[in-house]
């Protein structure tokens, strides 16, 4: 069995965005073997949008926050830990649904729930901390 690849990257906003979590994921996958597109995808897609969210909610006062982002590929799974320096969010992750479709926001956790087989957010050592995993699919 192949040891885990483990990256991480950090940033601080500005000047980092949800492009230098792009430019993460395209340097990582390169590197990763037997990653099903279906799987990249869903990860991505996860993970941006989590990125986004971060970005946009937990930094209320507009004055910046650290981030730092850490994905794990195993044989089994991939992992991703999210910390970041933003105030502390009245997450319900619970019965995440999508809104209307004319809803402006609020997809976010549903989106994330439904593209991962688990979702977790605690407030740790004055840090937001998320936690999503995804089994990996098996090629025919």
């Amino acid at each position: 069995m192949p040891e885990p690849l483990r990256r991480t990257v950090r940033l601080t906003t500005p000047p980092g965005d949800v492009n230098t979590v792009h430019d993460f994921l395209a340097e990582l996958w390169p590197d990763t073997e037997g990653v099903s597109e279906l799987d990249r995808i869903s990860i991505e897609t996860a993970l941006i949008e989590l990125a986004a969210n971060v970005m946009q909610h937990a930094d209320s006062d507009g004055s910046g926050l650290a981030c730092e982002f850490t994905i794990v590929v195993a044989e089994e799974a991939i992992e991703i830990t999210v910390r970041d320096t933003g105030e502390p969010g009245d997450i319900h992750l619970a019965g995440a649904e999508m809104p209307e479709l004319d809803a402006e926001s609020g997809r976010g956790l549903a989106l994330i729930s439904a593209l991962v087989d688990h979702v977790a957010y605690a407030q740790e050592d004055g840090h937001n901390v998320w936690r999503l995993r995804r089994a990996r699919t098996r090629r025919a």
